[in-house]
């Protein structure tokens, strides 16, 4: 079993497509025209055939209070591994990314939490090496 595809939910898929591309350095994989919306999907470029992160709208009425009450806790709704949160900090705040959480070690990793801009807090982790 493989995780192939995972979605988050988004107010506005363009905006998010810019979001996820421009400033996260996501590469645009597919963008299929389904009526209003799209099927859109990103992935990292550095594993092109990796897994998928649709950006889905958020049009469902169960959307807005379950991202609500995440974004009330301070709860991420995904997490992105990445190699250094610090730098990777440093690069997003320069892009005008808002952190809700600056880099913070847990101990088994170091994580931070931003706004996406299209509702949702995204964690960013770097797990340590197990001692």
């Amino acid at each position: 079993m493989q995780i192939k595809l995972t979605s988050i939910f988004v107010d506005d898929q363009r905006a998010a497509l810019a979001f996820y591309t421009d400033v996260l350095g996501f590469t645009k994989h597919h963008d299929i025209p389904l009526g209003e919306d799209a099927w859109l999907t990103v992935v990292s470029p550095e594993v092109p055939d990796g897994p998928q992160l649709l950006l889905e709208p958020a049009k469902h009425p169960a959307v807005k209070p379950y991202r609500d009450a995440l974004a009330e806790e301070g709860i991420p709704l995904a997490q992105f591994a990445v190699e250094d949160v610090e730098a990777e900090y440093a690069r997003l705040t320069e892009k005008g990314v808002v952190f809700t959480q600056t880099p913070t070690d847990i101990g088994t990793a170091v994580i931070a939490v931003f706004d996406d801009t299209c509702g949702n807090l995204i964690q960013i982790i770097a797990e340590k090496p197990a001692q």
